[in-house]
């Protein structure tokens, strides 16, 4: 299993006032979709979400999102090493996910690149 960055997680209550300060502060535009009522926005290491109360909640929980070459690698390592897996691995818009809960409680998001 490889990781090949983080992603810090940030629920804000208005995406489009949001968006331009994390879009000058990483340098580069906006990467939007939408995911189960949630409105999404990828800008350099920043996922900016936004939705209703009861999504974001959720989302809160997680605490990053960590990239990885391959999802199904991570999904039998976590599980080696004593992680639960609370969902996946699933198609996402960025690529295949997991959600894993680590044995110290915290709980991440790992996501690959793969197509």
């Amino acid at each position: 299993m490889e990781i090949l960055g983080a992603t810090l997680r940030v629920c804000v209550d208005d995406l489009e006032t949001a968006i331009p300060f994390y879009e000058r502060l990483a340098g580069g535009p906006a990467q939007r979709f939408e995911r189960g009522g949630v409105q999404v926005a990828a800008i350099g290491c920043f996922l900016l979400m936004s939705g209703p109360p009861t999504e974001l909640e959720l989302l809160r929980k997680v605490a990053a999102t960590i990239a990885v070459t391959d999802v199904e690698e991570t999904h039998k390592v976590l599980t080696e090493l004593g992680a639960h897996i609370i969902a996946g691995p699933i198609a996402s818009p960025a690529g295949r996910n997991l959600i894993a809960l680590h044995p110290d409680g915290s709980v991440y998001e790992y996501v690959d690149r793969r197509p």
